[in-house]
Protein backbone atom coordinates (compact mmCIF):
# COMPACT_ATOMS: atom_id res chain seq x y z
CA UNK A 1 0.00 0.00 0.00
CA UNK A 2 1.26 3.45 -0.86
CA UNK A 3 -0.01 6.45 1.09
CA UNK A 4 0.09 9.53 -1.11
CA UNK A 5 -1.93 12.27 0.63
CA UNK A 6 -3.71 14.88 -1.44
CA UNK A 7 -2.50 18.43 -0.83
CA UNK A 8 -6.14 19.55 -0.91
CA UNK A 9 -7.13 17.32 2.00
CA UNK A 10 -8.52 19.06 5.12
CA UNK A 11 -5.97 20.66 7.35
CA UNK A 12 -5.35 18.95 10.67
CA UNK A 13 -6.78 20.61 13.74
CA UNK A 14 -4.36 19.06 16.21
CA UNK A 15 -1.45 20.91 17.76
CA UNK A 16 1.51 20.13 19.94
CA UNK A 17 0.86 20.81 23.61
CA UNK A 18 3.08 23.26 25.44
CA UNK A 19 4.25 25.12 22.35
CA UNK A 20 3.40 28.43 20.71
CA UNK A 21 3.31 28.83 16.93
CA UNK A 22 3.49 32.34 15.49
CA UNK A 23 3.43 33.51 11.87
CA UNK A 24 4.56 37.07 11.07
CA UNK A 25 3.72 37.98 7.49
CA UNK A 26 3.78 40.96 5.19
CA UNK A 27 5.08 42.45 1.98
CA UNK A 28 8.75 42.66 1.12
CA UNK A 29 10.51 45.36 3.09
CA UNK A 30 8.07 45.29 6.00
CA UNK A 31 10.68 43.64 8.21
CA UNK A 32 8.95 40.36 9.00
CA UNK A 33 12.19 38.36 8.91
CA UNK A 34 13.91 40.85 11.21
CA UNK A 35 11.05 40.65 13.68
CA UNK A 36 10.96 36.86 13.47
CA UNK A 37 14.69 36.53 14.02
CA UNK A 38 14.55 38.83 17.05
CA UNK A 39 11.61 36.88 18.46
CA UNK A 40 13.63 33.67 18.15
CA UNK A 41 16.64 35.37 19.72
CA UNK A 42 14.53 36.53 22.66
CA UNK A 43 13.21 33.00 23.17
CA UNK A 44 16.78 31.70 23.35
CA UNK A 45 17.67 34.36 25.92
CA UNK A 46 14.66 33.26 27.96
CA UNK A 47 15.98 29.70 28.04
CA UNK A 48 13.49 28.35 25.51
CA UNK A 49 13.93 26.44 22.26
CA UNK A 50 12.42 27.12 18.88
CA UNK A 51 12.61 27.06 15.12
CA UNK A 52 11.95 29.77 12.52
CA UNK A 53 11.19 28.84 8.93
CA UNK A 54 11.50 31.47 6.22
CA UNK A 55 9.04 31.46 3.37
CA UNK A 56 8.72 33.78 0.41
CA UNK A 57 6.99 33.98 -2.93
CA UNK A 58 8.34 32.71 -6.26
CA UNK A 59 10.25 35.93 -6.88
CA UNK A 60 12.74 34.92 -4.10
CA UNK A 61 13.60 38.55 -3.26
CA UNK A 62 10.98 41.22 -2.70
CA UNK A 63 7.28 40.46 -2.69
CA UNK A 64 5.48 38.73 0.16
CA UNK A 65 7.34 37.01 2.98
CA UNK A 66 6.56 35.23 6.24
CA UNK A 67 8.49 34.11 9.29
CA UNK A 68 6.99 30.90 10.71
CA UNK A 69 8.01 30.23 14.31
CA UNK A 70 7.42 27.54 16.87
CA UNK A 71 8.63 28.12 20.44
CA UNK A 72 8.75 25.58 23.25
CA UNK A 73 10.53 24.61 26.47
CA UNK A 74 12.07 21.62 24.66
CA UNK A 75 14.08 21.27 21.43
CA UNK A 76 12.05 21.69 18.24
CA UNK A 77 12.88 20.28 14.80
CA UNK A 78 9.49 20.66 13.10
CA UNK A 79 6.66 23.12 12.69
CA UNK A 80 3.36 22.35 14.37
CA UNK A 81 0.14 21.43 12.58
CA UNK A 82 -1.33 24.92 12.79
CA UNK A 83 -0.59 28.41 14.10
CA UNK A 84 -1.84 30.05 17.26
CA UNK A 85 -1.16 33.56 15.97
CA UNK A 86 -0.98 35.18 12.54
CA UNK A 87 0.35 38.72 12.79
CA UNK A 88 -0.10 40.37 9.40
CA UNK A 89 1.75 43.66 8.88
CA UNK A 90 -0.29 44.05 5.68
CA UNK A 91 -2.27 41.80 3.33
CA UNK A 92 -0.26 42.29 0.11
CA UNK A 93 -0.28 38.78 -1.39
CA UNK A 94 -0.12 37.20 2.08
CA UNK A 95 -3.06 35.01 0.99
CA UNK A 96 -0.53 33.03 -1.06
CA UNK A 97 0.75 31.59 2.22
CA UNK A 98 -2.64 30.23 3.29
CA UNK A 99 -1.58 26.60 2.85
CA UNK A 100 1.62 27.25 4.78
CA UNK A 101 -0.11 29.07 7.66
CA UNK A 102 -3.05 26.82 8.62
CA UNK A 103 -5.24 28.37 11.32
CA UNK A 104 -7.83 26.93 13.70
CA UNK A 105 -11.10 28.34 14.94
CA UNK A 106 -9.37 29.23 18.21
CA UNK A 107 -6.38 30.89 16.50
CA UNK A 108 -5.86 34.64 16.63
CA UNK A 109 -5.27 37.02 13.72
CA UNK A 110 -3.71 40.40 14.47
CA UNK A 111 -3.68 42.83 11.57
CA UNK A 112 -3.50 46.49 10.71
CA UNK A 113 -6.90 48.14 10.70
CA UNK A 114 -5.83 50.29 7.76
CA UNK A 115 -4.91 47.38 5.48
CA UNK A 116 -8.40 46.21 4.57
CA UNK A 117 -10.38 43.08 5.34
CA UNK A 118 -8.87 39.72 6.25
CA UNK A 119 -8.57 37.62 3.06
CA UNK A 120 -11.32 35.03 2.77
CA UNK A 121 -8.81 32.19 2.72
CA UNK A 122 -7.85 33.06 6.31
CA UNK A 123 -11.27 34.27 7.47
CA UNK A 124 -12.97 30.96 6.72
CA UNK A 125 -10.79 29.24 9.32
CA UNK A 126 -13.01 30.89 11.92
CA UNK A 127 -10.03 32.43 13.68
CA UNK A 128 -10.76 35.48 15.81
CA UNK A 129 -9.46 38.71 14.30
CA UNK A 130 -8.30 41.80 16.16
CA UNK A 131 -7.53 44.82 13.97
CA UNK A 132 -5.17 47.39 15.46
CA UNK A 133 -3.84 50.64 13.96
CA UNK A 134 -0.31 49.23 13.79
CA UNK A 135 1.21 51.78 11.43
CA UNK A 136 -0.47 54.69 13.23
CA UNK A 137 0.80 53.38 16.57
CA UNK A 138 4.34 53.22 15.19
CA UNK A 139 4.09 56.71 13.67
CA UNK A 140 3.11 58.03 17.08
CA UNK A 141 6.66 57.14 18.17
CA UNK A 142 8.86 59.18 15.77
CA UNK A 143 11.66 57.12 14.22
CA UNK A 144 10.17 53.74 15.14
CA UNK A 145 9.33 50.82 12.86
CA UNK A 146 6.08 48.90 12.68
CA UNK A 147 7.86 45.55 12.81
CA UNK A 148 9.28 46.41 16.26
CA UNK A 149 5.76 47.10 17.47
CA UNK A 150 4.82 43.71 16.02
CA UNK A 151 7.76 42.14 17.85
CA UNK A 152 6.41 43.45 21.14
CA UNK A 153 2.91 42.16 20.36
CA UNK A 154 4.07 38.68 19.34
CA UNK A 155 6.59 38.40 22.16
CA UNK A 156 4.10 39.58 24.75
CA UNK A 157 1.43 37.16 23.61
CA UNK A 158 3.96 34.31 23.64
CA UNK A 159 4.92 35.17 27.21
CA UNK A 160 8.51 36.19 26.53
CA UNK A 161 10.10 38.52 29.12
CA UNK A 162 10.48 42.17 28.16
CA UNK A 163 14.17 42.03 29.11
CA UNK A 164 14.83 39.20 26.62
CA UNK A 165 13.04 41.06 23.81
CA UNK A 166 14.89 44.29 24.59
CA UNK A 167 18.23 42.48 24.65
CA UNK A 168 17.52 40.88 21.28
CA UNK A 169 16.75 44.29 19.79
CA UNK A 170 19.82 45.94 21.31
CA UNK A 171 22.10 43.14 20.11
CA UNK A 172 20.83 43.37 16.54
CA UNK A 173 20.57 47.15 16.22
CA UNK A 174 23.13 48.70 13.90
CA UNK A 175 21.63 52.15 13.34
CA UNK A 176 21.54 55.42 15.30
CA UNK A 177 21.15 55.60 19.06
CA UNK A 178 18.05 57.73 18.56
CA UNK A 179 16.57 55.00 16.38
CA UNK A 180 17.29 52.41 19.03
CA UNK A 181 15.50 54.46 21.67
CA UNK A 182 12.50 54.94 19.36
CA UNK A 183 12.24 51.26 18.54
CA UNK A 184 12.62 50.21 22.15
CA UNK A 185 9.62 52.47 22.68
CA UNK A 186 7.71 50.70 19.89
CA UNK A 187 8.63 47.34 21.39
CA UNK A 188 7.32 48.48 24.77
CA UNK A 189 4.12 49.77 23.18
CA UNK A 190 3.57 46.36 21.58
CA UNK A 191 4.15 44.62 24.91
CA UNK A 192 1.67 46.92 26.63
CA UNK A 193 -0.93 46.30 23.93
CA UNK A 194 -0.43 42.52 24.22
CA UNK A 195 -1.14 42.68 27.95
CA UNK A 196 -4.71 43.74 27.25
CA UNK A 197 -5.37 41.03 24.65
CA UNK A 198 -6.84 37.60 25.38
CA UNK A 199 -5.46 35.29 22.69
CA UNK A 200 -7.69 32.34 23.55
CA UNK A 201 -7.85 29.37 25.87
CA UNK A 202 -5.63 27.20 23.66
CA UNK A 203 -2.84 29.77 23.48
CA UNK A 204 -0.15 28.55 25.89
CA UNK A 205 1.96 31.46 27.06
CA UNK A 206 5.48 30.19 27.61
CA UNK A 207 7.25 30.66 30.91
CA UNK A 208 10.91 31.63 30.76
CA UNK A 209 13.25 28.87 31.90
CA UNK A 210 15.53 29.23 34.89
CA UNK A 211 19.23 28.48 34.71
CA UNK A 212 20.22 26.89 31.42
CA UNK A 213 23.34 26.01 29.49
CA UNK A 214 24.66 27.92 26.50
CA UNK A 215 22.29 28.03 23.54
CA UNK A 216 23.09 28.66 19.91
CA UNK A 217 20.81 30.22 17.31
CA UNK A 218 21.93 28.87 13.96
CA UNK A 219 20.64 28.06 10.48
CA UNK A 220 21.27 24.79 8.69
CA UNK A 221 23.43 26.57 6.12
CA UNK A 222 25.57 28.14 8.83
CA UNK A 223 25.76 24.79 10.62
CA UNK A 224 26.95 23.03 7.47
CA UNK A 225 29.61 25.70 6.97
CA UNK A 226 30.79 25.32 10.54
CA UNK A 227 30.94 21.55 10.20
CA UNK A 228 32.96 21.86 7.00
CA UNK A 229 35.53 24.15 8.62
CA UNK A 230 35.73 21.97 11.72
CA UNK A 231 36.30 18.98 9.47
CA UNK A 232 39.25 20.69 7.78
CA UNK A 233 37.86 22.36 4.64
CA UNK A 234 40.11 25.25 3.64
CA UNK A 235 39.04 25.93 0.06
CA UNK A 236 35.56 26.60 -1.29
CA UNK A 237 34.58 27.39 -4.86
CA UNK A 238 30.93 27.94 -5.67
CA UNK A 239 28.36 29.78 -7.71
CA UNK A 240 25.48 31.42 -5.79
CA UNK A 241 22.14 29.63 -5.96
CA UNK A 242 19.01 29.62 -3.81
CA UNK A 243 18.77 28.17 -1.16
CA UNK A 244 22.51 27.48 -0.68
CA UNK A 245 23.87 31.01 -1.02
CA UNK A 246 23.83 31.78 2.71
CA UNK A 247 26.17 28.87 3.33
CA UNK A 248 28.71 30.53 1.05
CA UNK A 249 28.11 33.97 2.54
CA UNK A 250 28.77 32.58 6.01
CA UNK A 251 31.87 30.65 4.99
CA UNK A 252 33.54 33.51 3.09
CA UNK A 253 34.62 35.47 6.21
CA UNK A 254 34.84 32.36 8.40
CA UNK A 255 37.41 30.73 6.11
CA UNK A 256 39.71 33.74 6.29
CA UNK A 257 39.92 33.27 10.06
CA UNK A 258 41.46 29.80 9.59
CA UNK A 259 43.66 30.63 6.62
CA UNK A 260 41.22 29.37 4.00
CA UNK A 261 39.82 30.85 0.79
CA UNK A 262 36.45 31.09 -0.93
CA UNK A 263 36.27 31.80 -4.65
CA UNK A 264 33.09 32.62 -6.56
CA UNK A 265 33.30 30.68 -9.81
CA UNK A 266 31.62 31.48 -13.12
CA UNK A 267 29.27 28.48 -12.91
CA UNK A 268 28.65 25.22 -11.07
CA UNK A 269 30.77 22.99 -13.31
CA UNK A 270 33.71 25.33 -12.87
CA UNK A 271 33.14 25.24 -9.11
CA UNK A 272 33.35 21.46 -9.04
CA UNK A 273 36.45 21.42 -11.21
CA UNK A 274 38.12 24.02 -9.01
CA UNK A 275 37.61 22.04 -5.82
CA UNK A 276 38.89 18.92 -7.58
CA UNK A 277 42.06 20.83 -8.44
CA UNK A 278 42.46 22.14 -4.89
CA UNK A 279 41.84 18.72 -3.36
CA UNK A 280 44.29 17.13 -5.82
CA UNK A 281 46.79 19.65 -4.46
CA UNK A 282 46.18 18.43 -0.91
CA UNK A 283 43.63 20.93 0.42
CA UNK A 284 40.26 19.62 1.71
CA UNK A 285 37.69 21.37 -0.48
CA UNK A 286 33.94 21.94 -0.76
CA UNK A 287 31.26 23.46 -2.92
CA UNK A 288 27.61 24.16 -2.12
CA UNK A 289 24.71 24.20 -4.54
CA UNK A 290 21.10 23.17 -5.14
CA UNK A 291 19.58 20.62 -7.52
CA UNK A 292 20.14 22.51 -10.81
CA UNK A 293 23.77 23.12 -9.89
CA UNK A 294 24.31 19.50 -8.84
CA UNK A 295 23.05 18.39 -12.26
CA UNK A 296 25.62 20.62 -13.95
CA UNK A 297 28.42 19.14 -11.83
CA UNK A 298 27.80 15.56 -12.97
CA UNK A 299 30.81 15.24 -15.28
CA UNK A 300 33.17 16.66 -12.67
CA UNK A 301 31.85 14.37 -9.93
CA UNK A 302 32.55 11.41 -12.19
CA UNK A 303 36.09 12.70 -12.63
CA UNK A 304 36.51 12.79 -8.84
CA UNK A 305 35.30 9.20 -8.64
CA UNK A 306 37.66 7.97 -11.35
CA UNK A 307 40.70 9.97 -10.21
CA UNK A 308 39.87 9.22 -6.55
CA UNK A 309 40.02 12.85 -5.48
CA UNK A 310 38.18 13.73 -2.25
CA UNK A 311 35.60 16.53 -2.55
CA UNK A 312 32.48 17.52 -0.61
CA UNK A 313 29.31 18.88 -2.26
CA UNK A 314 26.52 20.26 -0.10
CA UNK A 315 23.24 20.08 -2.02
CA UNK A 316 20.60 22.25 -0.35
CA UNK A 317 17.63 20.62 -2.07
CA UNK A 318 14.66 22.59 -3.36
CA UNK A 319 11.55 21.88 -5.41
CA UNK A 320 12.21 20.63 -8.92
CA UNK A 321 12.60 19.72 -11.71
CA UNK A 322 14.52 22.38 -13.64
CA UNK A 323 14.26 25.76 -11.91
CA UNK A 324 11.30 24.34 -10.01
CA UNK A 325 10.43 26.16 -6.78
CA UNK A 326 13.69 27.82 -5.68
CA UNK A 327 12.65 29.02 -2.21
CA UNK A 328 10.71 25.94 -1.09
CA UNK A 329 11.85 22.60 0.28
CA UNK A 330 11.64 19.13 -1.22
CA UNK A 331 13.66 15.92 -0.83
CA UNK A 332 13.67 15.21 -4.53
CA UNK A 333 17.40 15.02 -5.37
CA UNK A 334 17.93 11.69 -3.62
CA UNK A 335 17.72 9.47 -6.70
CA UNK A 336 20.09 11.73 -8.60
CA UNK A 337 22.55 11.84 -5.70
CA UNK A 338 22.78 8.06 -5.28
CA UNK A 339 22.46 7.05 -8.94
CA UNK A 340 22.89 10.09 -11.15
CA UNK A 341 26.35 9.59 -12.64
CA UNK A 342 27.18 7.77 -15.85
CA UNK A 343 29.07 4.51 -15.52
CA UNK A 344 29.57 2.63 -12.27
CA UNK A 345 30.55 5.52 -10.04
CA UNK A 346 30.32 4.82 -6.30
CA UNK A 347 30.15 7.88 -4.11
CA UNK A 348 29.25 8.85 -0.56
CA UNK A 349 25.81 10.35 0.07
CA UNK A 350 24.92 11.65 3.52
CA UNK A 351 21.94 13.52 4.95
CA UNK A 352 21.79 15.49 8.22
CA UNK A 353 18.72 14.75 10.34
CA UNK A 354 18.22 18.27 11.75
CA UNK A 355 19.55 21.81 11.66
CA UNK A 356 21.92 21.00 14.53
CA UNK A 357 23.01 17.78 12.82
CA UNK A 358 24.13 19.75 9.75
CA UNK A 359 27.28 20.49 11.76
CA UNK A 360 28.26 16.91 12.58
CA UNK A 361 27.11 15.36 9.29
CA UNK A 362 29.02 17.84 7.12
CA UNK A 363 32.05 17.46 9.36
CA UNK A 364 31.79 13.67 8.99
CA UNK A 365 31.43 14.01 5.22
CA UNK A 366 34.76 15.86 5.09
CA UNK A 367 36.45 13.12 7.09
CA UNK A 368 34.97 10.34 4.97
CA UNK A 369 35.78 12.02 1.66
CA UNK A 370 39.40 12.51 2.69
CA UNK A 371 39.83 9.06 4.23
CA UNK A 372 38.21 7.25 1.31
CA UNK A 373 39.43 9.56 -1.47
CA UNK A 374 35.94 9.88 -2.90
CA UNK A 375 33.30 12.55 -3.53
CA UNK A 376 30.77 13.03 -0.74
CA UNK A 377 27.37 14.61 -1.39
CA UNK A 378 25.57 16.06 1.64
CA UNK A 379 21.81 16.31 1.13
CA UNK A 380 20.51 19.24 3.13
CA UNK A 381 17.37 21.07 1.97
CA UNK A 382 15.73 24.47 2.02
CA UNK A 383 13.80 23.71 5.21
CA UNK A 384 17.00 23.08 7.16
CA UNK A 385 19.30 25.36 5.21
CA UNK A 386 17.33 28.59 5.50
CA UNK A 387 15.59 27.94 8.81
CA UNK A 388 17.02 28.98 12.16
CA UNK A 389 16.82 26.95 15.35
CA UNK A 390 17.72 27.37 18.99
CA UNK A 391 19.93 24.44 19.93
CA UNK A 392 22.09 23.41 22.85
CA UNK A 393 25.74 24.07 22.20
CA UNK A 394 26.81 20.98 20.23
CA UNK A 395 29.67 18.74 21.22
CA UNK A 396 32.42 18.47 18.60
CA UNK A 397 32.33 14.82 17.41
CA UNK A 398 36.01 15.02 16.50
CA UNK A 399 35.75 14.27 12.78
CA UNK A 400 38.82 15.66 11.02
CA UNK A 401 40.25 15.34 7.54
CA UNK A 402 43.05 12.78 7.35
CA UNK A 403 44.30 11.54 4.01
CA UNK A 404 46.58 8.57 3.30
CA UNK A 405 49.46 10.23 1.44
CA UNK A 406 52.55 8.87 -0.25
CA UNK A 407 55.98 9.47 1.21
CA UNK A 408 58.73 10.96 -0.96
CA UNK A 409 60.57 8.52 -3.21
CA UNK A 410 58.27 5.61 -2.26
CA UNK A 411 59.59 2.45 -3.85
CA UNK A 412 57.43 1.04 -6.62
CA UNK A 413 54.80 3.78 -6.14
CA UNK A 414 51.45 3.02 -7.76
CA UNK A 415 48.84 5.70 -7.21
CA UNK A 416 45.94 3.32 -7.87
CA UNK A 417 47.41 0.22 -6.28
CA UNK A 418 44.82 -2.50 -5.74
CA UNK A 419 45.00 -2.61 -1.94
CA UNK A 420 42.92 -4.77 0.38
CA UNK A 421 41.04 -1.76 1.74
CA UNK A 422 40.70 -0.17 -1.70
CA UNK A 423 42.45 2.99 -0.48
CA UNK A 424 45.88 3.67 -1.92
CA UNK A 425 48.36 6.43 -0.93
CA UNK A 426 47.72 9.72 -2.72
CA UNK A 427 50.79 11.72 -3.64
CA UNK A 428 50.67 15.47 -3.15
CA UNK A 429 51.96 17.30 -6.25
CA UNK A 430 55.59 18.24 -5.84
CA UNK A 431 56.48 15.29 -3.64
CA UNK A 432 59.71 13.86 -5.15
CA UNK A 433 59.59 10.45 -6.78
CA UNK A 434 55.81 9.88 -6.69
CA UNK A 435 54.46 11.80 -9.66
CA UNK A 436 51.35 10.41 -11.35
CA UNK A 437 48.62 11.36 -13.80
CA UNK A 438 45.07 11.90 -12.55
CA UNK A 439 42.36 12.19 -15.18
CA UNK A 440 39.01 10.72 -16.13
CA UNK A 441 40.30 7.92 -18.34
CA UNK A 442 40.32 4.40 -16.98
CA UNK A 443 43.83 3.49 -15.95
CA UNK A 444 46.25 0.92 -14.64
CA UNK A 445 47.45 0.88 -11.06
CA UNK A 446 50.19 3.29 -12.15
CA UNK A 447 47.65 5.73 -13.55
CA UNK A 448 48.47 5.03 -17.19
CA UNK A 449 45.32 5.21 -19.39
CA UNK A 450 44.08 1.74 -20.32
CA UNK A 451 41.11 0.21 -22.12
CA UNK A 452 41.98 -3.35 -21.06
CA UNK A 453 39.13 -5.26 -19.43
CA UNK A 454 41.31 -6.44 -16.53
CA UNK A 455 42.42 -2.93 -15.61
CA UNK A 456 38.83 -1.69 -15.79
CA UNK A 457 37.57 -4.49 -13.54
CA UNK A 458 40.38 -4.02 -11.01
CA UNK A 459 39.68 -0.31 -10.67
CA UNK A 460 35.90 -0.76 -10.55
CA UNK A 461 36.28 -3.30 -7.75
CA UNK A 462 38.77 -1.08 -5.94
CA UNK A 463 36.55 1.99 -6.00
CA UNK A 464 33.52 0.01 -4.85
CA UNK A 465 35.41 -1.95 -2.17
CA UNK A 466 36.85 1.06 -0.35
CA UNK A 467 33.38 2.44 0.33
CA UNK A 468 31.70 -0.89 1.05
CA UNK A 469 34.29 -2.15 3.54
CA UNK A 470 34.79 1.03 5.54
CA UNK A 471 33.64 0.94 9.16
CA UNK A 472 31.15 3.78 9.48
CA UNK A 473 30.39 3.03 13.13
CA UNK A 474 27.16 4.11 14.77
CA UNK A 475 26.84 7.30 12.73
CA UNK A 476 25.23 5.66 9.72
CA UNK A 477 21.75 6.15 11.26
CA UNK A 478 19.87 7.32 14.34
CA UNK A 479 17.84 4.43 15.79
CA UNK A 480 15.26 5.19 18.46
CA UNK A 481 12.44 3.35 20.18
CA UNK A 482 11.27 -0.24 19.94
CA UNK A 483 8.33 -2.31 18.76
CA UNK A 484 7.70 -4.66 15.87
CA UNK A 485 7.17 -1.84 13.36
CA UNK A 486 9.68 0.67 12.05
CA UNK A 487 9.49 4.02 10.28
CA UNK A 488 12.49 4.77 8.06
CA UNK A 489 13.20 8.32 6.93
CA UNK A 490 15.99 10.78 6.22
CA UNK A 491 16.84 14.46 6.31
CA UNK A 492 14.61 17.26 7.54
CA UNK A 493 11.54 15.01 7.78
CA UNK A 494 13.15 13.28 10.76
CA UNK A 495 11.89 15.83 13.29
CA UNK A 496 8.31 15.51 12.09
CA UNK A 497 8.51 11.70 12.13
CA UNK A 498 9.91 11.75 15.67
CA UNK A 499 7.04 13.93 16.90
CA UNK A 500 4.46 11.89 15.00
CA UNK A 501 5.73 8.68 16.61
CA UNK A 502 5.49 10.28 20.05
CA UNK A 503 1.86 11.20 19.36
CA UNK A 504 1.14 7.72 18.02
CA UNK A 505 2.62 6.23 21.20
CA UNK A 506 0.06 8.20 23.22
CA UNK A 507 -2.58 6.20 21.31
CA UNK A 508 -0.88 2.91 22.10
CA UNK A 509 0.95 2.54 18.79
CA UNK A 510 4.70 1.98 19.08
CA UNK A 511 7.27 1.93 16.30
CA UNK A 512 11.00 2.35 15.91
CA UNK A 513 12.51 5.34 14.20
CA UNK A 514 15.40 4.74 11.81
CA UNK A 515 16.71 8.02 10.43
CA UNK A 516 19.34 7.28 7.81
CA UNK A 517 22.37 9.57 7.83
CA UNK A 518 24.49 7.50 5.41
CA UNK A 519 22.44 6.82 2.29
CA UNK A 520 25.23 5.54 0.05
CA UNK A 521 26.89 3.15 0.15
CA UNK A 522 24.07 0.91 1.32
CA UNK A 523 24.51 -0.79 4.71
CA UNK A 524 22.44 -4.02 4.40
CA UNK A 525 23.93 -5.77 7.44
CA UNK A 526 23.49 -2.76 9.70
CA UNK A 527 19.92 -2.14 8.59
CA UNK A 528 19.08 -5.83 9.05
CA UNK A 529 20.28 -5.56 12.65
CA UNK A 530 18.28 -2.37 13.20
CA UNK A 531 15.17 -4.12 11.84
CA UNK A 532 15.56 -7.30 13.90
CA UNK A 533 12.12 -8.33 15.11
CA UNK A 534 10.33 -5.84 12.87
CA UNK A 535 7.40 -7.18 10.83
CA UNK A 536 6.32 -4.02 8.99
CA UNK A 537 8.13 -0.96 7.63
CA UNK A 538 6.86 2.47 6.61
CA UNK A 539 9.14 4.79 4.60
CA UNK A 540 8.45 8.53 4.99
CA UNK A 541 9.82 11.23 2.70
CA UNK A 542 8.98 14.52 1.01
CA UNK A 543 8.98 13.94 -2.73
CA UNK A 544 6.49 12.89 -5.38
CA UNK A 545 7.91 9.56 -6.55
CA UNK A 546 8.86 7.86 -3.25
CA UNK A 547 12.57 7.96 -4.07
CA UNK A 548 13.80 6.66 -0.71
CA UNK A 549 11.21 3.86 -0.74
CA UNK A 550 12.29 2.75 -4.19
CA UNK A 551 15.98 2.98 -3.29
CA UNK A 552 15.49 0.91 -0.14
CA UNK A 553 13.48 -1.73 -2.01
CA UNK A 554 16.31 -1.97 -4.54
CA UNK A 555 19.19 -2.15 -2.05
CA UNK A 556 17.73 -3.89 1.01
CA UNK A 557 15.54 -6.81 2.05
CA UNK A 558 12.77 -5.12 4.02
CA UNK A 559 10.43 -7.22 6.19
CA UNK A 560 6.73 -7.63 5.50
CA UNK A 561 5.03 -5.49 2.89
CA UNK A 562 6.76 -2.09 3.07
CA UNK A 563 4.50 0.97 2.97
CA UNK A 564 5.36 4.40 1.59
CA UNK A 565 4.12 7.71 2.96
CA UNK A 566 5.27 10.45 0.65
CA UNK A 567 4.19 13.68 -0.91
CA UNK A 568 6.10 16.49 -2.59
CA UNK A 569 6.84 19.95 -1.26
CA UNK A 570 6.50 22.80 -0.87
CA UNK A 571 4.23 22.20 2.12
CA UNK A 572 6.07 20.53 5.00
CA UNK A 573 4.82 17.27 6.44
CA UNK A 574 2.81 17.92 9.60
CA UNK A 575 3.00 15.79 12.78
CA UNK A 576 -0.77 15.23 12.97
CA UNK A 577 -1.20 13.95 9.42
CA UNK A 578 1.76 11.63 9.84
CA UNK A 579 0.77 10.32 13.28
CA UNK A 580 -2.73 9.60 11.93
CA UNK A 581 -1.21 7.68 9.03
CA UNK A 582 1.08 5.69 11.37
CA UNK A 583 -1.80 4.76 13.67
CA UNK A 584 -4.02 3.71 10.74
CA UNK A 585 -1.16 1.73 9.17
CA UNK A 586 -0.37 -0.13 12.37
CA UNK A 587 -3.97 -0.95 13.16
CA UNK A 588 -4.49 -2.22 9.64
CA UNK A 589 -1.48 -4.51 9.91
CA UNK A 590 -1.70 -5.52 13.57
CA UNK A 591 -1.71 -9.27 14.26
CA UNK A 592 -5.19 -10.57 15.07
CA UNK A 593 -4.25 -11.44 18.64
CA UNK A 594 -3.42 -7.79 19.40
CA UNK A 595 -6.85 -6.69 18.19
CA UNK A 596 -8.76 -9.07 20.43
Amino acid sequence: MTAHPDNDSPRPAARGAGTVSVAIAGSGGSGVMTAGTMLLDAAARAGLYGIMVRTSGPQIRGGEAAALLRLAPRPMDALDDSFDLLLAMDWQNVHRFADEIPLRADSLILCDAGEGEVPEVFARSGARCIALPLKKMAKAIPGSWTNMLALGLAGGLAGLPAAALQAALRETWKHSDAGLVANLGALQAGLAEATGLTPGASFDRLAAAGEHGPRWMISGNEAAGLGAIRGGVRFVAAYPITPATELLEWMAPALTQVGGTLLQAEDELASANMIIGAAYGGVPSLTATAGPGLALMTEAIGLAVSAEVPIVIVDVMRGGPSTGIPAKSEQSDLSFAVSGLHGDAPRLVLAPTSIADCIATTQWAVQLAEALQAPAIVLSDQFMGQSRAIIDRPVDPGFHAARLTAAADSADYKRYRDTESGVSPMAIPGTPGVAYTADGLEHTELGVPSSQSRDHLVQLDKRERKLARHDYGRWWADIEGDGDAAVITFGSVTGTVREALARAAEQGVRARLIALRLLAPARPEQLAQALAGVRQVMVVEQNHSAQLYRYLRAMYDLPGRPTSFHRPGPLPLRPAELSAAIVAWQRAHAPEETLA
